[in-house]
């Protein structure tokens, strides 16, 4: 991707502290972008001083609203937004509690749904176009044992990327997204330390033999934000090094 694929635009990248959001988030700058950078907890110390980074709990009702608000405040002329922020507190179907189904859902998909509502509602009454990135997850596709709360999260988000971009294609405001699979972050790490017999399956398995790195989410987003994509909007990009196009495994001979 150009160094300057996003020269002169402005993004807000939620959940952007660590991980697929970070790498996001420094790859929209390498790209010439200004961006506003978001985090659930204070300010990372490793961020640039140039950087704003907003400190918002977007699982809080009118937090999404409140942020896109104070995003805009900060850089009026924001036209990226990047939906990234989400974690996981799954539990087995059979002991899935509501308290834990609404931490889920709240955070991975009712956020997103009112973030890129109130991105593009400030954009329409602008008269602006935009691009919209929504991050979800290859469990949007295919389901995980004791993930079931994640992973409907997840399919509707890719859902919301289809429906926003029906609605919003008028307006000039494109919304795609990108489902990563297995990717080296903050959330992973932990057990990839302990479980490193897995993670050599995992490396086996995946097609092309390596475990993702947030980075490799980066230049992808970036592509989907920019004028390169200029004609494409409702899709979502997986980005799991083509462990989902493949069979369990060879036929016998």
């Amino acid at each position: 991707m150009s160094a300057g694929a996003l020269s002169g635009r402005c993004a807000l990248v939620t959940g952007s502290s660590t991980g697929i959001g970070r790498a996001i988030a420094e790859g929209m700058r390498e790209a010439g972008a200004e961006v506003v950078f978001h985090s659930l907890e204070e300010r990372p110390s490793d961020l640039p001083a140039s950087a704003p980074n907003l400190q918002v709990d977007l699982s809080e009702m009118g937090a999404p609203e409140g942020l896109i608000e104070e995003a805009f405040r900060l850089r009026p002329k924001l036209d990226i937004l990047v939906s990234n922020a989400g974690s996981y507190f799954d539990l087995p179907f059979l002991e899935m509690t509501l308290d834990r189904w609404e931490s889920t859902i709240n955070l991975n998909l009712r956020a997103a749904y009112f973030l890129v509502r109130a991105f593009a509602r400030r954009l329409v009454s602008e008269g602006r176009t935009g691009s919209v990135v929504v991050v979800s997850s290859t469990n949007a596709f295919q389901a995980e044992l004791a993930s079931s709360a994640y992973d409907i999260s997840k399919g509707g988000l890719v859902s919301l990327v289809r429906a926003a971009a029906l609605e919003l294609a008028d307006s000039g405001i494109r919304v795609n997204g990108i489902a990563p699979g297995l990717i080296r972050t903050p959330l992973t790490e932990g057990w990839m330390r302990k479980d490193l017999a897995l993670v050599r399956h995992y490396e086996r398995t995946i097609p092309m033999k390596r475990i993702g790195d947030p980075r490799d989410c980066a230049g992808a987003a970036v592509f989907l934000a920019s004028d390169s994509a200029a004609y494409i909007t409702g899709q979502t990009l997986i980005i799991d090094g083509g462990l989902s196009v493949q069979q369990i495994g060879e036929l016998p001979g």
